[in-house]
C-alpha cells in the first residue's frame, strides 16, 4: 500500500530553519512572537494534516488486508489558505504579525497555487478520515512546544 500525505505538521516537527517546510515556519515565526510573511495574497489553498491523523491513516492502512495494492491520498479535514493558517497561529499565541508580499521573481516561477488532495478513496475503502481540524491541531502543536521550546527553537 502507497500512502500520499500531503503537508504532516505537529509536535516534535523541525522548526530550526524554513527548509522542513512552511507550517514548521510559521510556527516558529508565531511562538518568537516575529513577521510571518505570505507571497502574494496568501489566500493560497493547502492540505494541512495533523501528525495522529496520519498515523491513524497509516496503521489503517497497514492492517487491513483490503488496503493491498492501493494508493490513497492522506490530507485533512479541509483545504486552508495560508493567510487562514498565519492568522490562527498569530491569534492562538498572541503574538507574532502577518505581512503580504509580492512574489520574488525566483519564486514566482515554482508556486505551485492551490494544493490539497481528496482522500475518499481511503475513507470508501477503509473508513479513515482525518479528524483534527486545523484550529486545533495547532493548539496541540503549540501546547508542545510551549512545555518544550528549548530543545527546538
Amino acid at each position: 500500500v502507497s500512502l500520499r500525505l500531503t503537508n504532516t505538521y505537529g509536535p516534535r516537527q523541525l522548526l530550526a530553519h524554513n527548509r522542513q517546510g512552511f507550517i514548521a515556519w510559521f510556527i516558529r515565526k508565531a511562538l518568537l512572537g516575529e513577521e510571518i510573511q505570505l507571497f502574494g495574497d496568501g489566500n493560497q489553498l493547502r492540505d494541512m494534516c495533523y501528525v495522529d491523523d496520519a498515523v491513524n491513516a497509516l496503521l489503517t492502512a497497514g492492517a487491513n488486508d483490503a488496503a493491498l495494492g492501493q494508493i490513497y491520498n492522506i490530507g485533512g479535514p479541509r483545504p486552508v489558505s495560508l493567510k487562514e493558517i498565519a492568522e490562527t497561529l498569530v491569534r492562538l499565541t498572541r503574538q507574532g504579525s502577518i505581512t503580504t508580499i509580492p512574489f520574488p521573481p525566483e519564486r514566482k516561477p515554482i508556486d505551485i497555487g492551490d494544493f490539497y488532495t481528496d482522500y475518499a478513496k481511503i475513507t470508501g475503502d477503509l473508513g479513515w478520515r482525518p479528524e483534527v481540524e486545523l484550529e486545533e491541531g495547532l493548539r496541540r502543536t503549540l501546547a508542545f512546544y510551549g512545555e518544550h521550546r528549548e530543545h527546538y527553537l
